[in-house]
């Protein structure tokens, strides 16, 4: 490094005495120069996102603290710079993007305020030019009508329009380094793009060094110059973006590309197309919002339009699509748990739109769902055994068998049988996910419907509930409906493919087919935005 604008030295992060390991970070080495993007990869828990705020002085103290080190930053060790000191240098020199902009914007305060709060602190110019300044940066992150834009609150936003207002925050000082907390992880593959195009154009143009902070090597292969791996703590290694990513050295950083799904699809078992295990058609679903009195006024959203697919005993069907697409809600209606407006559910030739309240409670034994966010659906006041026995008990089973069956379902799904003592917060994410399949898996059921079981976890832990998804499906001959926005997942565990937009299916093809030659322009677009797409995956085994 010949003259670095970011030069961290041997810091130290220390955690709470109760922690599970002493520090967060421990004798971490970064130096970012002006115009690089350094990306800071490793699973949760490793560190990066804590580095990222000791930067910042951001770090949630008294007891997570750096207690060694230097952060060297234009000739001053921002942990020794007074608080008065690091207010000037936060967001003027230094600016933060944060994975969700919903909990870091104001949700009282328009984005025009907002951006003209941190003008008006580091700046003195007159109202005018600082509306000005700030509709100019909206129009530079691309965001639509940027007058108007101003204007909004940030619920009035979509999740990648407030994303690109977080970005013109923190350019809008032209700071010399921008620390990205992985911006793009709850994105859809499209957005997701522009805003890595937008970041990398802006940080050329104003020649800022970039700290990226994430999990995603498809994201390192598109963006970085060099890459840190951490690891509990430990820099474990580093280097330039092409030897990381290809000829990785250490058994850790070859064990996280290992995992990263290949956009090859995976050679899938035989099935037989008369045997089908359920079947949509023509399935429709408006909702209305808004409106005033008898909802004059209001708008209608056509989620779901004419949708028919079919489900193949023995096999697993993904739906693709962006954030909007209509493919979640399909997965409710399916289980029931929505009432579609007209068409049918076909299972075993009979419409179950059509059932009563008894023959409803045995459809719900047969179709089970994994939801996205476990923690959200697992009842954080019941223990892990109580949530996985209540169904069986509820429609018939003895409160032993239940509790043996339990114990059997949790050996199946990699955790210990200790662990039906347990509540759901005292588990991780992937836990927790494994917990929620125990649960599905509880009622014996023949369709499971798992609506982006994985899109919030490390890829590793990715992987592994990937392959326990496929094993569970193989060993009690179940057929899924797997709802994702990542097409990498889709290409290594979906023998189908049904393609999403705007609440239709524009494209319904084998997997291997969809992926080698993609007959609509929608389905092109999606595949052209995978993060790292031009990178092939190296075979490190």
């Amino acid at each position: 490094m010949s003259n670095p604008i970011l030069d961290i030295r041997d810091l130290h992060i220390a955690l709470p005495p109760h922690a599970d390991r002493p520090f967060a970070v421990q004798g971490l080495d970064l130096s970012i120069e002006r115009d690089e993007i350094v990306c800071v990869v490793g699973e949760s828990g490793s560190g990066k996102s804590l580095t990222g705020r000791a930067v910042m002085r951001l770090l949630p103290g008294p007891h997570v603290r750096a207690t060694k080190g230097v952060i060297q930053f234009g000739g001053e060790d921002l942990l020794q710079v007074s608080e008065a000191r690091m207010r000037s240098i936060r967001g003027a020199r230094i600016a933060m993007i944060f994975q969700e902009p919903m909990t870091a914007l104001n949700p009282l305060m328009t984005i025009g305020e907002q951006i003209d709060e941190l003008v008006r602190i580091h700046r003195r110019e007159p109202a005018s030019k600082r509306r000005e300044r700030a509709r100019d940066i909206l129009d530079d992150v691309g965001l639509p009508d940027p007058a108007k834009m101003l204007d909004a609150y940030p619920h009035e936003m979509s999740g990648g329009q407030r994303q690109r207002a977080m970005i013109a925050m923190a350019l809008i000082l032209e700071p010399e380094l921008i620390i990205a907390d992985e911006p793009t992880t709850a994105l859809d593959v499209t957005t997701q793009a522009q805003i890595l195009r937008l970041l990398k154009e802006l940080q050329a143009k104003h020649h800022t060094g970039v700290l990226y902070i994430t999990h995603d090597f498809g994201v390192v292969a598109d963006i970085a110059d060099r890459v840190v791996v951490m690891h509990n703590g430990l820099q474990v290694e580093s280097g330039v973006a092409d030897e990381v990513l290809n000829r990785p050295q250490e058994a850790y950083t070859r064990k996280l590309i290992a995992a990263v799904p290949s956009l090859t699809p995976g050679q899938r078992q035989a099935y037989d197309e008369n045997d089908t295990a359920l079947e949509t058609q023509d399935l429709r679903k408006t909702f209305h919002t808004g409106g005033g009195l008898f909802g004059i006024g209001g708008r209608q959203v056509d989620a779901v339009r004419d949708v028919s697919i079919r489900l193949y005993r023995g096999t697993t069907l993904g739906v693709v699509g962006e954030s909007g697409s209509g493919k979640s809600t399909l997965a409710r209606l399916i289980v029931r748990l929505l009432e579609a407006d007209s068409g049918s559910i076909m299972l075993d030739g009979q419409d179950q739109r059509a059932l009563g309240r008894a023959e409803l409670r045995k459809f719900r034994k047969r179709v089970q769902m994994v939801f996205q966010d476990p923690f959200g659906s697992l009842n954080p006041r019941y223990r892990v055994g109580r949530l996985i026995s209540e169904g069986m008990i509820i429609h018939g089973t003895s409160t032993s068998e239940a509790r043996r069956r339990t114990a059997e379902l949790l050996e199946l799904v990699g955790l210990e049988t200790s662990a039906a003592g347990r509540f759901p917060h005292e588990f991780s994410g992937g836990q927790r996910q494994r917990i929620g399949l125990a649960r599905a898996l509880a009622l014996d059921p023949e369709i499971l419907v798992a609506d982006e079981p994985v899109s919030a976890l490390d890829v590793s832990v990715q992987a592994q509930v990937l392959k326990l998804l496929d094993d569970v499906r193989d060993r009690f001959g179940l057929s899924m409906l797997f709802i994702t926005h990542d097409l990498r997942v889709a290409a290594q565990i979906c023998d189908h493919i049904a393609v999403m937009s705007k609440g239709e299916v524009v494209e319904y093809e084998p997997t291997s087919r969809l992926f080698a030659d993609p007959r609509h322009s929608y389905t092109r677009e999606l595949l052209g935005s995978v993060p790292g797409r031009d990178w092939v995956v190296p075979d490190l085994t």
